[in-house]
C-alpha cells in the first residue's frame, strides 16, 4: 500500500520534471504559451471524457440494478474515473496521461481487473474473515485443539480429519446417513 501511495506522488515529480524540461528545451523546445495550452487543453478534453464516461457508467450501474444484480464492476469502474478526475484537475501531461488511461473503457478493463484482484479482494477477505472468496474454516475454529488446524476439511496432519462420533474433529460419511421420515414418527 505505501508502494502505491509513493507511485502516486512520485507522478506529480515527473510531471515537474516533463514541464521544466519541455520548458527549457532540453528534450526539444516548445514556447511556454503553447506547453500551457497543451496542458489546459488535455485537462479539459479529459474532463469531457470524463464526464461521458461516468455518465454511461451511471446508466450500467443503475440497469445492473434494476435487474437485481450486484454492479460490482461499474462500481471500480465508478471508482477508477473519480481518480481520472483528479489526475485531469491536475496540471501536468505525465497525470492526463495517467488520466487517460483510466478513463478510456479499454485500456480501463486491465486496471480494474488488477484493482479487483489486488486491493478488493484483499479488503473484502480481511473484513469478512474470507467469507466472501470461501477462504473459511470449517470443523471448528482454526486454533482448537480438537479441531483442525487449517482450512477445509484436512486436520492438522494435513490429512483427512480424523474422530469418531461427533464433534468438531468429524468428517460427514454419506453411507452411513439416514433420512428421517417426520410423517411416519407422528404415529403413536
Amino acid at each position: 500500500m505505501l508502494r502505491a501511495i509513493g507511485l502516486l506522488l512520485l507522478i506529480p515529480l515527473f510531471d515537474i520534471v516533463l514541464l521544466v524540461a519541455l520548458a527549457t528545451g532540453v528534450l526539444f523546445p516548445v514556447p511556454p504559451l503553447v506547453l500551457i495550452g497543451l496542458v489546459v487543453l488535455t485537462a479539459l478534453i479529459g474532463m469531457l471524457l470524463v464526464r461521458a464516461e461516468g455518465r454511461a457508467t451511471l446508466r450500467k450501474i443503475q440497469q445492473r440494478l434494476a435487474v437485481g444484480e450486484l454492479p460490482t464492476d461499474e462500481l471500480i469502474d465508478g471508482g477508477l474515473l473519480i481518480a481520472a478526475g483528479a489526475f485531469f484537475l491536475t496540471p501536468g501531461l505525465v497525470t492526463d496521461f495517467v488520466g487517460l488511461l483510466l478513463a478510456v473503457p479499454f485500456t480501463r478493463y486491465p486496471v480494474r481487473a488488477a484493482t479487483r484482484r489486488w486491493v478488493v479482494q484483499p479488503y473484502v477477505d480481511a473484513k469478512t474473515g474470507g467469507f466472501a472468496s470461501g477462504q473459511v474454516y470449517i470443523g471448528g475454529f482454526p486454533d482448537d485443539e480438537n479441531g483442525p488446524a487449517g482450512p477445509g476439511p484436512t486436520g492438522p496432519e494435513g490429512g483427512p480429519s480424523s474422530g469418531s462420533g461427533s464433534g468438531p474433529g468429524t468428517s460427514f460419511d454419506p453411507d452411513e446417513a439416514t433420512d428421517v421420515d417426520f410423517d411416519d414418527s407422528d404415529e403413536n
